[in-house]
């Protein structure tokens, strides 16, 4: 009998269980109602006694999917009076373009080689001020973080360059 019981229990607990979810789930779900009023103006409630006269809103769940990607739209032509540059002129801009840039890039490859050394010379020496260790280590990781900017600008310099037509 005492296993009996104890079957017909559990049985009745995984039910109520199973009823307190059920009532739960559909508790989680309102009602929304979508009113208008004289002057058309829309207004929506989910408080059932302010909602008459209105009508009820099928709220399905709410959508997980995301929706599609719209294709990106097409350049416009240029307009017929837009100004325009001949060949040769852009020929002369792309030029003293790419020779910004490749200053730029001797500059910047110039700082990184500066930046390398000082990083080679605070690794190799810790300062009387920096009797904590975290002090040394703060110190080295700027360093570190100048030849890292200092790669990334001639990365994207780099990049910019293999643009230049």
């Amino acid at each position: 009998m005492n296993l009996e019981n104890a079957l017909i229990e559990a049985t009745m607990s995984r039910l109520l269980l199973l009823a307190l979810a059920c009532v739960a789930s559909s508790a989680l779900r309102a009602e929304i109602w979508e009113c208008v009023d004289a002057s058309g103006a829309k207004r929506f409630t989910n408080i059932k006694a302010e909602a008459k006269g209105c009508k009820p809103l099928n709220v399905g769940p709410v959508n997980t999917v995301p929706a599609p990607a719209r294709p990106q739209p097409k350049a416009a032509p240029s307009p017929a009076n837009f100004p325009k540059v001949d060949a040769q002129t852009q020929r002369q801009r792309d030029l003293e373009r790419r020779k910004i840039l490749e200053q730029e890039l001797a500059n910047e490859e110039k700082l990184l080689a500066e930046a390398k050394r000082n990083l080679a010379e605070g690794e190799a020496v810790r300062l009387g001020s920096e009797r904590n260790y975290q002090r040394y280590l703060d110190r080295v990781e700027g360093l570190r973080k100048q030849v890292k900017l200092h790669e990334d600008n001639l990365a994207n310099l780099r990049k910019e360059l293999a643009n230049v037509k």
